[in-house]
């Protein structure tokens, strides 16, 4: 039986640094980029995913695979001047690597971020995703995410312009 698990973390031991930079290049290098397009050298991965531990505004959350990370998450906070956008907060740099996927990580990753965000205050999660990430848009609306607009040059990559989907969450307790 494996073992999947979703936790929020403050830190990276050496040994999590290393699974979370294998598991994002492979999330990138299958088209999940969360920006990317082709894996940064890992030096790059390494101080992007040590940055987001020490910025206020985000908290990451990761997936394991029998003890192993394999996907994450971030919530992220609106800035701190931004009172007029202090309810919503958004989820994104969402993936799951490809050998992990089909054990219900991702769902368990986004509801993990959607938990906190309510606990957290926020009355509405937002996030966007590319129009080739099918499996992730189900996800999303299944888990009651809607669509409220599409932009058609969101992302190019290898020189074709894909659209990306924007989708919000209302997390009033009226709404669950």
């Amino acid at each position: 039986m494996t073992d999947v698990t979703v936790e929020r973390i403050d830190t990276l031991k050496t040994g999590d640094l290393h699974d979370l930079c294998d598991a994002a290049d492979d999330a990138v290098k299958a088209g999940g980029g969360f920006g990317w397009v082709a894996p940064p050298a890992r030096e790059i991965m390494e101080r992007y995913w040590k940055g987001v531990l020490v910025v206020p505004e985000r908290i990451l959350f990761v997936g394991r695979l029998d003890g192993v990370i394999a996907g994450s998450a971030q919530l992220v906070k609106p800035a701190r001047n931004n009172e007029a956008q202090a309810h919503a907060a958004t989820l994104t740099t969402s993936f799951v690597a490809p050998w992990a996927r089909g054990h219900g990580l991702a769902r368990r990753l986004t509801v993990a971020v959607e938990e906190e965000a309510r606990a957290s205050g926020f009355r509405v999660l937002n996030l966007d995703v590319r129009e080739t990430q099918t499996a992730a848009i189900a996800l999303y609306e299944d888990l009651g995410f809607r669509r409220w607009g599409t932009h058609p040059f969101y992302a190019l990559v290898d020189g074709k312009r894909l659209a990306g989907h924007f989708y919000v969450k209302d997390l009033t307790p009226d709404t669950l």
